[in-house]
């Protein structure tokens, strides 16, 4: 018998003190009530008191531009999306956009008082990036819009569009990216600018080749972690890795000793991108329930963990390296005191760039000076202002300054011992950190900091959401932090000192990713530790592919019965990863398909998700990056808990006829991509009718065919998995980026197609467009069998 249902906790409980199970009303009182309780559709409220009243305060936007910020705060966002740069209908599909949809879609924004339907964002390189002048919903619901909205549905879910939010692209194009460079996306789900980050390293490669450089894509929430890893599944990429951890005990991955065998020693990056979780004000067009939510409190609960994660951000990024600090956030206390608080703990080790002249298309507004911070009703100017019982909850480093009562009174002692003149009440800067005010009237902090340099976008500047960024660059090694004791250990102990420091000082962040090792690395590394389950042995060896889980199964005393866990080194749940080692059977997948090792090594960069070879589902391939840092994790006792890595390359055909071949591995859609200029075997080439015939079908027998030579040549393919290329004729033609291929199953009498429905579709209508321009001349843009073409 199956288990049944599962029922969630909290209904479990009732059930078992036999109360009222508040989720599920009887069906009596249902039935009574159908009527009088249907719900009626409201919209959103787009009005918060409370909300207009601290952005006022803060100065966001000038007092003669409140009404115009509001009234567009007020208005769904536009829909936006950019098209994939390295997918091979790139240039296609902006033709479509330019020449169909521009137009045929114009009447329509006319009609909603817009000039243009459709534009290319001017910011954005090579007319990637689109703005629409419809809502999402408009585009759902309106049914002239129909033809567009299947449109962006099909080239999403193919990987050659992407829907994402205008202000949302702007963090990795300032982040300057280079193929081989390591990348390390924080926070990364959805993974939007994760598939930003990818495009732009596998663009700047030179064609046909792997870049050198990855992306690491974390995020702390495992369910996201999934969305991330079909958002970026869409890119068919060898050169990621995604990983599960929360970002500021990101691991470093510091390997002590040195050893010829590994490549890298430390885990350390060229880029880093820190999009913070946060209250996330600025996307209000877009979740219009965050107007009854919003309060103050929500930044100012986020403040410490926001520092945190920018400081181990800097800690893993290299010397020389960049750093993206963004959030979707407007409130000062989010950005710009984050900003400020890491420049004071950085000192000269970190600068803000001035990154003006660049994207000088993009309209943006400089960083605020000056700001104040609003808790349980009450507005304060400094720290000094915060009432003993509220320190707990408003810290020193949310003022601009970031200067608490004691810097204060020792600025004071130093300007009455050394004559300079100083306040009356002791509590007036001599740095230029307060704007001189009159006698009896607040004191307003001003930082000193060059905040100007950062980035605010506000949305009536181009009809967008808001967005905060600022590009941090590391000049030298951050300076030794004194180490502090693990706050988890002593969270009950109260300091004399707490009310004048807040959490994100406290916290445990590394001080230097350079080799030596620091006394905060090693905290960290210590409470990684504390964590773990006295039931599992931490890795006695460093093998590659020896986990826990082998230990266990050989182990006879382990309880039967019960399903069993997968363990990936300490980590519970998570999928081995395992170099695939199995020489008979990656002889057998090279033969078959005609891969010589050295063009396309297959040794050293297959991997698993199963320590049992005979049992393997799914081979992934990693580029040399991503296996230097395999290895390294492997030799540090496998830190970093990994949710997906590397491109799934083969699967194994389940079907009878399928696991009894020479090669019971068939090339996956996704990896078929960049295995494809390497296979020499299995390989049907197809004109264009016997192509567009088999999408149609998706099975056709050899005797089908419109040119009979070529179910001949089906007929001789050995049984199993085989290669279909669109080419001009019958004859080779040279792979490169432009060649169009699927995946087929040979079968005893007919060949079938091995993609899914939506990639058929995606080929015909893109190969429907190409035909006109193609008539007697090629498909590849070449004239030179033009006869086969027409014979076909």
């Amino acid at each position: 018998m199956g288990r049944g249902r599962q029922r969630g906790r909290s209904q479990r409980k009732h059930f078992k003190e036999s109360r009222e199970n508040v989720w599920k009303r009887p069906k009596s009182e249902a039935t009574e009530n159908a009527v009088a309780e249907k719900p009626t559709w409201e919209p959103f409220l787009t009005d918060n008191p409370s909300f207009e009243e601290y952005y006022k305060e803060q100065g966001i936007v000038k007092a003669e531009e409140w009404d115009v910020f509001m009234d567009i705060l007020r208005k769904p966002l536009p829909a936006a999306f950019r098209v994939n740069s390295n997918s091979q209908f790139c240039d296609d599909i902006i033709s479509i956009l330019e020449n169909d949809f521009v137009k045929s879609l114009q009447a329509e924004a006319i009609e909603g008082g817009e000039l243009e339907a459709i534009k290319p964002l001017p910011w954005y390189p090579k007319n990637l990036a689109w703005h629409s002048n419809f809502s999402r919903k408009e585009i759902r619901k309106n049914k002239i819009l129909e033809r567009f909205h299947e449109f962006l549905k099909l080239e999403t879910e193919v990987g050659n569009m992407t829907r994402q939010e205008a202000v949302s692209m702007v963090p990795p194009l300032f982040l300057d990216v280079h193929p081989d460079h390591f990348v390390l996306d924080m926070c990364a789900a959805p993974g939007s600018k994760t598939f930003q980050l990818l495009e732009i390293i596998h663009g700047a490669s030179e064609p046909g080749t792997l870049p050198n450089g990855m992306v690491v894509a974390n995020d702390v929430d495992f369910q996201r972690s999934n969305l991330l890893i079909h958002q970026t599944k869409r890119m068919c990429t060898s050169n990621l890795i995604v990983t599960n951890h929360e970002g500021q005990q990101f691991p470093g991955c510091r390997l002590k000793g040195l050893s010829d065998d590994i490549p890298i020693h430390q885990l350390s990056f060229d880029r880093v991108l820190c999009d913070v979780p946060c209250s996330g004000d600025g996307t209000l067009r877009k979740a219009p329930d965050i107007w009854r939510k919003w309060n103050s409190g929500m930044g100012n609960g986020l403040h410490s963990l926001q520092v945190i994660l920018a400081m181990r951000g800097l800690s893993l990024l290299k010397v020389g390296g960049k750093m993206i600090y963004s959030t979707c956030s407007m409130n000062p206390v989010e950005d710009e005191a984050v900003v400020a608080e890491i420049l004071r703990r950085c000192g000269d080790s970190v600068e803000l760039v001035d990154v003006s002249d660049k994207l000088t298309e993009l309209i943006r507004r400089p960083g605020l000076k000056t700001w104040k911070v609003r808790d349980k009703g009450g507005w304060f100017n400094s720290y000094k202002d915060v009432p003993q019982n509220r320190r707990r909850g408003v810290f020193v480093s949310m003022f601009p300054s970031g200067k608490s009562l004691k810097d204060s009174t020792e600025t004071t002692q130093e300007n009455e011992n050394g004559g300079v003149n100083g306040s009356e009440d002791g509590c007036k800067e001599t740095d230029n950190s307060v704007v001189d005010a009159i006698p009896d009237e607040p004191v307003v902090e001003v930082s000193d900091l060059p905040l100007e340099r950062c980035m605010r976008l506000v949305p009536h500047d181009q009809n967008t959401g808001a967005f905060f960024i600022a590009v941090l660059h590391k000049v030298s090694p951050l300076p030794e932090f004194q180490e502090k004791p693990n706050p988890r250990k002593h969270s009950s102990k109260n300091n004399a000192d707490s009310t004048e420091k807040s959490p994100a000082e406290e916290a445990v962040v590394s001080a230097n990713a350079e080799p030596v090792d620091s006394p905060v690395e090693k905290v960290i590394e210590a409470d990684a530790n504390s964590e773990k389950d006295d039931s599992l042995e931490p890795e006695k060896q460093n093998t590659e592919g020896k986990t826990i889980t082998e230990e266990k199964e050989a182990n006879p005393s382990h309880a039967a019965g019960k399903r069993k866990v997968p363990m990936q080194g300490k980590w519970k749940g998570f999928d081995p990863v395992v170099f695939l080692k199995e020489e008979t059977l990656i002889d057998s997948i090279k033969e078959f398909y005609g891969i010589k090792d050295e063009s396309f090594p297959l040794y050293g960069h297959l991997v698993t998700r199963n320590t049992d070879t005979s049992s393997v589902k799914r081979i992934y391939y990693v580029s040399n990056s991503v296996k230097e840092v395999l290895q390294l994790n492997f030799a540090v006792g496998q830190q970093l808990k990994i949710a997906s890595v590397g491109l799934k390359m083969f699967e194994r055909q389940s079907a009878k006829e399928g696991s009894s071949k020479p090669c019971s591995f068939r090339i996956s859609s996704e990896g078929l991509p960049v295995i494809l200029p390497y296979i020499t075997k299995q390989v049907l080439y197809t004109p264009m009718a016997d192509f567009k015939h088999l999408l149609e079908h998706k099975s056709i027998k050899f005797s089908d065919f419109v040119n009979p030579q070529l179910g001949q040549k089906a007929t001789d393919l050995v049984l199993g998995c085989c290669v279909v290329i669109l080419s001009d004729g019958e004859e080779p033609v040279k792979v490169d980026a432009t060649t169009i291929a699927i995946s087929c199953w040979r079968g005893n009498n007919s060949l079938a197609v091995m993609i899914t429905p939506a990639d058929c579709q995606e080929l015909l209508e893109r190969l429907a467009e190409r035909t006109p321009k193609t008539e007697g001349g090629s498909v590849n843009g070449n004239n030179s069998d033009s006869e086969a073409m027409e014979t076909a």
